[in-house]
């Protein structure tokens, strides 16, 4: 036994046998408060025995049925681990229909003619002595019904019956036997349950339990699910478990009845017990175990039966009572709990002791812990009877109660979540009857370290650069330390690698930087980490090993071993091949396969000496190409093809062209190819005219009618014979020009801008060609209201196919035309029809080609204007109309007046002085009102009021006035902005309330106020008949009209500042609103305002 320890050594390195220490050891430790003993320790030496040396005979057995080979190895300590294998120690394959079973048997359901050999060695591993023991080899000879019969034929006469052939069986059980079997396992172990089975076709087993579920999570399936493995089993495992072993014959099973037992096994062990004189107390020793296990008690290892008697002490069953207990009660009691598994053998120490408390954690004991965690405040402590613990926050705190806090039984204070607020002085209060201590503990708390930005998944490509951020953010009185790692380990030692404060780079990045990387930031009170995947893709790596099988004369298979698919998985293979006979050194397109497939059959052609290669494709891009295959020289055969697209197509009226497409190289399938080209006349009973020629692409026939069609075929050959017959092509000789012209051209005039043209067509025979359709030459010849010639160009429209008629747009009103009507064939055109004349009806004009307003005075405006540059007819008549805008770009009265179409000007008397007006100018035709064009002018102020205001405005007092005015408006739009704001009422409010539409509320200038308040109240376009009556109110229904009406059309736009286009331009605009009441009288500054 070693000094000054418990621990015994048994050494017989130095000699000794290990069968003389064989036995049953127990501890025994004692001093004068008592004794405590181990648990009971077997020692058993380790054996490994040899084999029994036995007589083996071969087996002979017939293909089909069922064979068992059995292992029997030696019985050893511990027990040996079996497996079978051959004379070259290479382990014997086993599948459904060979399977090694638990007791070390190899099992065939059935044998094969391939089972024949002579070296199934069965081994016994003895792990601990780390021996391997072999039985003899045994010897297995299948016979097969084929050679089973040979040997009958020759032995025996032909009246004799020859062996059956082999015949299917369904299962039969080879283990365990029987229809049913029993099994016990003790609880917590794992349980094995075995099934083997003959029969032809190989079974299948399958596993049920009777009247239940086979346990989740905990059942495994193995041996070929020949053997059921449940783990951890306990007494819910018991019942009965059924095998099914099943063919397409039928089927057996087998009923195993479980029985779980159970060693003893803890339910309460008895624990040390501290007592003070006079108290009382308990120890309980419950156990249970299948069958119930029997508790026997021990005091200082001795059976309490016979230990010295102890008045305080009573012995109910499984639990000793202590009552009113001295201090010589001390002692320690063992509590044994046994069945027929095992035992379970527990201490407990019985300590009566009567101390004052003792705190045992420093005083002052600095705490720190992250803000939201728990908070653990220790107060170990000693006394007895037991110290009452009490727990105080601060100088002059009460005690701590309520849910917040956890009193552990260990004196311990936990705070669940602890928050800035818990921060502080904590002080533990031990007492008992014998006295009182306490001790003061510091608690801080910290703020909480985090990652802020976290590193995110990156897909790279080969050779780039990529950054992963781990930005943090911590408590100011905590040092974090940040650490990157890759795969849970460190950083390769590599200069790519840069860490910086918050970041770390991977420069020139290579497939093994692939991984995931972990940024970690440890602070001395808390770790935070987080991850991201890095995935290094790159084009795959070139296919390889490319191997050629399967050698026809018209196909070969082609297999390949895919390169590294780089993390990109590769979508497809494309397989290209060179023709070293024709075309050397020039790679062509064969075929591609999916990028699941590596194996492909190629369609080959005759005379070509093939080679192949692969590349791999994924999202990345295309790999190198592979190594070519070996060379592949096919043989000679007369073609499989003639040329394709022949055609015939006269390049004069009197030939024929027959071109085709010449057959490449690898399409000649062999030497010296040449062409037959057979033409005859379609319709006519010729005979096929043919002729020879070389590797061309075209034969032109000369002296052939024109136009007449062909029947054309073309022919490939080679030295070893013609390619199979050639479909006919249909083809026609050259065309010539039209004979003909369309006749009964006939024009209907649909309106001023369109007309109809119809035809007849001209028989086919004259147009001696291919018919493309029919032109339609058209020009103007005058203008029926100017009388004016001139010269246009001539327009054409064609018109495709066999068509008889055409529309004709864009024509101008009231003119006079020509057209005629030309057939076309492939040669060109043919002779023109006899000149149609037709004229189009007269339409609207096209607006004035200006208008012009000059020499106004206080009453009077002239207009200019010119002629519309279309008039498109006869001009009847002007029409002007005419209406003043006041100050607030209201628009008056409308006033119209009709002038003659002889008339260029007008002088406009009875205006109002100082006004603007708007006119708006259109001419007519007798079909309508063209459009119109606008403008607008001014009349003159009076000039005394001219000079008295010019006077007036010089002077320095009415300058001042002015500018006070200014001011106090100012200062009004400043307050109301404010009012309008806080949404208080100010006269702009007032004024809504009032009226329905505020949009067009008018200033009024004896009160002074203004109506609602807009950022283009000087530009707002004009409105659509809006009036100011003499009561100076706006009526609702004045207002609901859209700012369009004064656009060009209803599509109204918008200047980059907001401004109405067009609102004093001179296009066109819509026709203006009626008025029926005059404008505002103006006044001097009204008329000044009016030019601003």
């Amino acid at each position: 036994m070693k000094p000054n320890s418990g621990t015994l050594v048994i050494n017989i390195m130095n000699g000794g046998k290990a069968e003389a220490y064989e036995g049953v050891y127990q501890c025994t430790a004692r001093n004068e408060r008592g004794a405590a003993i181990s648990n009971n320790i077997v020692i058993r030496p380790s054996r490994s025995p040899l084999w029994t040396k036995e007589k083996l005979e071969p087996n002979h057995v017939r293909e089909g049925d069922s064979l068992v080979l059995h292992c029997r190895p030696p019985v050893g300590l511990p027990p040996p681990i079996i497996f079978w294998m051959d004379n070259a120690f290479q382990r014997l394959p086993q599948s459904e229909r060979v399977s090694q079973g638990l007791n070390g048997d190899l099992y065939f359901s059935n044998v094969q003619p391939e089972d024949s050999r002579e070296d199934y060695i069965c081994y016994a591993r003895f792990n601990h002595t780390q021996t391997i023991q072999q039985k003899q080899p045994i010897s297995v000879k299948v016979f097969s019904m084929d050679s089973l019969n040979d040997t009958i034929a020759a032995n025996l006469s032909d009246t004799d019956i020859y062996a059956k052939p082999v015949t299917e069986r369904q299962p039969v059980l080879l283990t365990p036997t029987g229809s049913t079997s029993t099994k016990v396992e003790l609880r917590g172990n794992v349980l094995l349950l075995e099934c083997i089975a003959a029969g032809l076709p190989t079974p299948v087993i399958r596993w049920i339990k009777e009247g239940g579920e086979l346990p989740a999570n905990r059942t495994f399936f193995e041996n070929f699910k020949k053997t059921l493995k449940i783990i951890d089993v306990s007494e819910a495992d018991s019942g009965n478990y059924k095998c099914i072993a099943r063919n397409t014959l039928g089927s057996a099973h087998h009923v195993i009845s479980v029985t779980v037992k159970a060693a003893p096994y803890w339910i309460t062990a008895p624990r040390n017990l501290v007592l003070s004189p006079g108290e009382d107390g308990t120890l309980i020793c419950r156990a249970n175990g299948n069958p119930k296990p029997s508790i026997s008690w021990l005091a200082n290892g001795v059976p309490i039966a016979i230990a010295p008697e102890d008045p305080s002490r009573k012995v109910d069953g499984d639990t000793i009572i202590f009552s009113h207990v001295q201090e010589r009660s001390s002692a320690v009691y063992q509590c044994n709990a046994s069945n027929e598994y095992g035992y379970l053998l527990s201490n407990a120490f019985v300590n009566v002791l009567a101390e004052p408390p003792r705190i045992l954690t420093p005083a002052n004991k600095l705490y720190q812990v992250i803000a939201d965690s728990p908070a653990l405040l220790d107060c170990a402590y000693f006394g007895s009877p037991k110290p009452e613990i009490e727990w105080f926050k601060g100088v002059k705190g009460s005690i701590l109660r309520g849910n917040e806090y956890v009193f552990h039984d260990n004196g311990t204070l936990e705070i669940p979540v602890a928050q800035k607020n818990s921060a502080g002085t904590y002080t533990c209060v031990a007492r008992n009857e014998l006295g009182k201590i306490q001790n003061e503990v510091q608690l801080e708390i910290k703020d909480p370290t985090m990652i802020i930005k976290q590193p995110e998944y990156k897909v790279i490509q080969r050779y780039g650069q990529v950054s992963f951020e781990c930005i943090i953010k911590h408590d100011s009185t905590l040092l974090p330390t940040v650490t990157w790692l890759k795969d849970n380990d460190e950083l390769p030692d590599d200069d790519r690698f840069l860490v910086g404060k918050d970041n770390l780079t991977i420069m020139n990045v290579t497939d093994k930087d692939d991984g995931t990387y972990t940024c970690i930031v440890n602070t001395t009170l808390d770790s935070v980490s987080a991850s991201a995947v890095l995935t290094v893709v790159a084009r795959p790596n070139p296919p390889f090993d490319l191997e050629l099988t399967g050698q026809l004369e018209r196909s070969i298979d082609l297999s390949w071993i895919p390169g590294d698919e780089n993390n990109s998985p590769i979508t497809n293979f494309v397989i290209e091949y060179e023709d070293a006979l024709h075309e050397p050194g020039v790679w062509h397109y064969q075929t591609e396969v999916p990028g699941t497939q590596t194996t492909v059959q190629l369609k080959l052609s005759p005379y070509v000496n093939y080679s192949f290669r692969v590349i791999a494709v994924n999202k990345i891009g295309r790999s190198q190409p592979s190594e070519p295959s070996e060379q592949y020289l096919t043989k000679s055969a007369s073609p499989d093809e003639n040329p394709a697209n022949v055609q015939g197509i006269g390049s004069e009226p009197d030939n024929l062209v027959i071109t085709w497409e010449p057959l490449k190289g690898f399409q000649s399938n062999g030497p010296g190819l040449q062409y037959k080209v057979s033409w005859r006349q379609k319709d006519v009973d010729d005979e096929w005219t043919s002729v020879i020629v070389a590797n061309v692409s075209k034969y032109i026939v000369s002296g052939t009618p024109t136009f007449v069609p062909y029947e054309i075929k073309v022919q490939a050959l080679n030295d070893l014979g013609y390619a199979p017959e050639p479909s006919e092509v249909i083809g026609h000789s050259g065309e010539d020009l039209p004979m003909v012209a369309p006749g009964n051209v006939q024009v209907h005039v649909i309106n001023s801008t369109l007309a109809k043209v119809h035809w007849d067509p001209v028989p086919l025979k004259t147009v001696r060609g291919h018919l493309q359709g029919y032109k339609v030459y058209y020009w103007k010849v005058q203008s029926l209201s100017r009388r004016s010639r001139r010269h246009v160009e001539k327009k054409i429209l064609t018109f495709r196919g066999n068509k008889t008629f055409g529309m004709l747009p864009g024509l101008e009103p009231y003119s006079s035309y020509k057209l005629n009507v030309r057939v076309v064939n492939g040669k060109g055109e043919g002779p023109a029809s006899p000149d149609k004349v037709f004229k189009t009806p007269e339409g609207v004009p096209s607006s004035p080609s200006f208008l012009k307003i000059t020499n106004p005075t206080l009453d009077s405006l002239t207009l200019e204007w010119g002629s519309p540059t279309h008039p498109n007819g006869v001009l009847t008549s002007y029409t002007l109309k005419f209406q003043p805008i006041n100050n607030t770009h209201e628009l008056g009265p409308l006033v119209e007046i009709r002038i003659p179409a002889n008339e260029s000007s007008l002088i406009l008397k009875n205006l109002n002085y100082s006004t603007r007006y708007k006119f708006y100018f259109n001419a007519q035709t007798s079909v309508g009102s063209g459009s119109q064009i606008t403008e607008e002018a001014v009349t003159i102020m009076d000039e005394a009021m001219a000079s008295r205001q010019v006077d007036i405005a010089t002077q320095g007092w009415f300058i001042g006035l002015m500018c006070a005015v200014a001011l106090l408006i100012l200062i009004l739009l400043i307050v109301c902005f404010i009012r309008r704001n806080k949404g208080g009422k100010y006269p702009v409010k007032e004024k809504e309330d009032a009226h329905a539409d505020p949009e067009i509320q008018p200033m009024k200038e004896d009160d002074g106020t203004f109506g609602e308040y807009s950022d283009a109240e000087d530009h707002k376009p004009l409105k659509k008949g809006s009036r100011t009556p003499s009561d100076r109110t706006v009526k609702k229904e004045d207002s609901d009209d859209s700012l369009v009406d004064y656009g060009e059309g209803v599509n109204g736009q918008f200047n980059e500042d907001g401004s109405f286009i067009g609102q004093y331009s001179g296009k066109k605009e819509k026709e203006p609103a009626e008025g029926n009441e005059s404008s505002e009288a103006p006044s001097p500054v009204n008329a000044m305002n009016s030019f601003v």
